[in-house]
Formats: C-alpha cells, sequence, structure tokens
C-alpha cells in the first residue's frame, strides 16, 4: 500500500476537477492505497481561498477534507527539514521553506509526494515523487 500526500497543486486540479487527475485519484483509492495532505499543503490552499474569496472552491475543499485526512508536523519532521535546508544551502539549490517542510513530512512518513512541481521537489534526496498532471 502506498501513501500519497498531495500538494497544492494536485489539490487545485482536483477542486478544478480536471479529469485526468480525478481519474488518478479514482484509481489509487480502488486500489487501496490512502491520499494524506501535508499540514503546510492544507494552508496554502486555505489561505489562497480566503485570498479570493471563492465560497465554491471554499466548500469543496471543505468537503475533500472530510473524506482525505490532513497530516500533523512534529520536531522529527521539523528536524528532517532543518537536514533537507542545510543540504540544499550546502548544494547551491536552495528552495521555500514551505516546499522544504512538505517534503520532510513525506520523507518521514514515507509517503510520496504527489506535486507538477518537480523543479523544486526533484532537488530532495530520498523524496519520492509522482506528478499526475503529465
Amino acid at each position: 500500500m502506498i501513501t500519497y500526500a498531495l500538494d497544492s497543486d494536485t489539490i487545485s486540479y482536483i477542486l478544478k476537477e480536471a479529469p485526468h487527475v480525478l481519474s488518478k485519484v479514482r484509481t489509487e483509492l480502488i486500489q487501496r492505497n490512502k491520499l494524506i495532505i501535508p499540514p503546510l499543503v492544507y494552508y496554502e490552499v486555505r489561505r489562497g481561498l480566503l485570498s479570493v474569496d471563492a465560497p465554491v472552491n471554499t466548500a469543496a475543499f471543505k468537503r475533500f477534507c472530510e473524506r482525505i485526512p490532513v497530516g500533523r508536523m512534529n520536531r522529527t519532521t521539523l528536524e528532517e527539514g532543518a537536514q533537507v535546508y542545510a543540504s540544499l544551502k550546502t548544494a547551491g539549490n536552495l528552495i521555500g521553506d514551505a516546499d522544504i517542510l512538505i517534503a520532510a513530512f513525506c520523507i518521514i512518513g514515507k509517503y510520496t509526494l504527489v506535486s507538477n512541481n518537480a523543479k523544486h521537489f526533484q532537488r530532495i534526496d530520498g523524496l519520492k515523487l509522482e506528478n499526475w498532471v503529465e
């Protein structure tokens, strides 16, 4: 069984009801794989919806979160995030803190991150990554 952690861009495609992404979600659930929302992704999506006053998408996101759990972060995740940050900075490949912590959440939980943002996330050693948009 695989647990997929959904990045904010993937959730945006789900809220827009993109057929290819919805089909992939259904397929994974039929195969008894699991989905989870990293806590920082929840924050990113929620702040975006609030900032544009999008009641239809806000309601859709609320319903989605009733079915898909939002994960939790702990000190172990933050320690992993600090290690990822240090590695990226040393290599001259630094990315934003939110993406680092999303990746750390996935690494610690042994989740596969589903994102259309391979440009940032492929820099992180030990992160399993899939793109359901392509």
